[in-house]
């Protein structure tokens, strides 16, 4: 079944119990989030802390307004005139981000916007990349299976990855990759449109992952489900069954895994039997070692940024991963991922991305100095990536095994932080 999601859409269905409650911050966790959240007032606003510990997401400013029900609407099939009432073309977003023209089909590389991908929505193929952090105690898979964007397949960031890493969702190889395209139906002449759930979140893993094996033809959704939600997107509601979005792609990426790790190490490129062709760019991606002799020391040549809370990186506030030590890579410099993201999880216009770089000490104007992304696991130092690039700044690299590598008791690698 179809239907048309988001404000001003009555519902024909008895409206139904959210299965989230509203996001609750403590110090360190943030739980689920849910559209029947009211909006917040501006003096809960002012009591948000200036800077946040937690592991993810601070609570976003939901998308919610009197007339949204329950978050699916009248169940109508999408017809032309239905995608026209709700796509109109939009030359500029009001924080002064360019967009392109909602019917336009040159190759998108960054963001969309809802109208955009309402307009297109027959020619792209849509990934559901949503992640969730144990403490937002949120399925993703559950979620997908449930209700998601009209023909949307399900991206498994967290399985579509190496199985011989002990590390979290590391970028899998070439093999691995393109039997999970081929399973998900993605060809290298397709243009891509990933999202997530949370807004802008674990989609810019998918976005980067692409980017990475050389599918340029990519684009994430601009505040996600939420905002899709906003413009009256088309959804699909009918039920899929959990386990099929659980294995698909995941199981296809992980059949073709290398089974000796020195074949994996040396699988760049996929053997032309695929039907997906997958090569890896190495210059987007960063090891612990790269990491230690680029960034680390008097010869440092690239700087690296940070995109956990500031907190964390400062070796105030706990990780959250047993094991882990608190603090940062010498010389690294902070710039938390949310600072770059307005509080409806879309991306701020790029000149207000640049200063918060700048301001973090990091100019992506000066290219002398290559930048590094990294993070807690890989996922969020992403958004940082995608973020450079809408500010003029292509091609960041992610040190993809990020904090959770270098900080681990035992690393060998050296830690700043609070004495």
């Amino acid at each position: 079944a179809i239907a048309k999601a988001g404000p001003g859409r009555p519902s024909s269905r008895r409206p139904r119990a959210s299965s989230h409650s509203h996001f609750r911050m403590s110090t360190h966790h943030v739980l689920a989030y849910s559209t029947a959240a009211p909006p917040p007032s501006s003096a809960s606003a002012a009591k948000r802390p200036r800077h946040y510990t937690g592991p993810c997401l601070p609570p976003a400013a939901p998308s919610h307004s009197p007339r949204y029900s329950n978050g699916i609407g009248t169940r109508r099939r999408r017809t032309e005139a239905t995608a026209a009432e709700s796509s109109p073309p939009g030359p500029a977003s009001g924080d002064g981000k360019h967009e392109p023209a909602a019917h336009a089909r040159e190759m998108q590389t960054t963001i969309v916007s809802a109208a955009w991908l309402e307009a297109n929505l027959g020619t792209v193929k849509v990934l559901d990349a949503s992640w969730y952090l144990p403490a937002m105690d949120r399925d993703p898979r559950a979620e997908h299976a449930a209700r998601r964007i009209q023909g949307a397949r399900y991206f498994d960031v967290d399985r579509i990855s190496d199985p011989a890493s002990h590390l979290p969702h590391m970028l899998p190889s070439a093999a691995q990759f393109a039997a999970a395209c081929d399973a998900l139906g993605v060809t290298n002449s397709d243009q891509v449109v990933v999202y997530d759930g949370a807004g802008l979140f674990s989609a810019a893993r998918a976005w980067w992952m692409f980017k990475a094996f050389g599918h340029d033809a990519v684009a994430l959704l601009d505040g996600g489900m939420p905002a899709w939600d906003r413009a009256a997107g088309t959804v699909d509601i009918d039920p899929v069954a959990h386990d099929h979005v659980a294995a698909g792609a995941a199981a296809a990426a992980a059949a073709a895994a290398p089974v000796n790790p020195a074949a994996a190490a040396a699988a760049t490129t996929l053997p032309a039997s695929s039907g997906y062709a997958a090569v890896l760019d190495a210059g987007l991606v960063r090891s612990k070692d790269e990491v230690m002799a680029r960034c680390v020391g008097v010869a440092a040549a690239e700087r690296l940024v940070d995109a956990r809370p500031k907190p964390r990186w400062l070796g105030e506030a706990p990780e959250p991963r047993a094991g882990v030590r608190s603090g940062r890579v010498p010389g690294s410099a902070c710039l938390p991922f949310y600072d770059i993201l307005n509080d409806d999880r879309t991306f701020k216009a790029p000149e207000v991305i640049a200063a918060a770089f700048k301001a973090a000490g990091v100019d992506l104007a000066d290219a002398s100095t290559p930048v590094v992304a990294s993070c807690g696991t890989g996922v969020t130092a992403c958004v940082l990536a995608l973020g450079a690039e809408l500010a003029g700044r292509p091609g960041v690299p992610v040190y993809d095994g990020s904090w959770t590598e270098w900080g681990v008791e035992g690393s060998g690698c050296p830690v700043d932080g609070k004495e």
